[in-house]
């Protein structure tokens, strides 16, 4: 995670920041999904209620080049600026930055575990009438899943700044489980 480059999302008369961010994002996740040998995290710096607008992209200079020359955000040329590749600045902190999953509608999560087998009809309408959905407040991205074609929250935890890094494997959303990015 030494290189990086930003995608700043430009003011736009028609579209809002977030809608913007969710279809560069779905560019990113279908480039990382159908490419191995891209380790790339990102991170969203500007992030607050919202992720902001700005992606950066980080990984191996190789990584990085790699998307910094590809053509999958040509059709947002309009709509973005993207910054030169440049070195994580020294000495700077981390955060890890992961996606979290919300049970959002129990429903569905029970009707899944009927036809997984994990509990019976019967159970699941007990558990209906006194299970309550959970909301989040983190900020998401809404996007389309590759292999399912489902479209989803992914909603985003970006965890407290820390001087070390750790290293580890990311998945084709940019996140992993247990790395850290620079947060600068």
């Amino acid at each position: 995670m030494d290189h990086f480059f930003n995608c700043t999302i430009l003011p736009d008369p028609e579209f809002s920041e977030s809608v913007l961010l969710n279809v560069l994002y779905a560019k990113l996740h279908g480039v990382l999904a159908n490419q191995d040998g891209i380790e790339v995290g990102v991170s969203f710096p500007n992030a607050k209620k919202r992720l902001g607008n700005i992606l950066r992209l980080h990984g191996s200079e190789a990584s990085v080049a790699q998307l910094h020359n590809g053509s999958w955000h040509n059709g947002m040329k309009d709509h973005i600026t993207v910054s030169e590749i440049e070195l994580v600045p020294l000495n700077c902190r981390h955060h890890e930055i992961r996606r979290v999953q919300v049970k959002s509608s129990i429903g569905r999560v029970l009707r899944r575990s009927v036809a997984n087998g994990r509990m019976s009809e019967q159970e699941a309408r007990q558990r209906l009438g006194t299970a309550r959905s959970k909301r989040s407040k983190l900020p998401y991205l809404q996007v389309k899943s590759r292999s399912t074609g489902q479209a989803f929250k992914l909603f985003v935890s970006i965890g407290k700044s820390i001087e070390t890094s750790t290293s580890g494997d990311f998945n084709a959303y940019g996140f992993s489980r247990i790395a850290t990015v620079p947060c600068f």
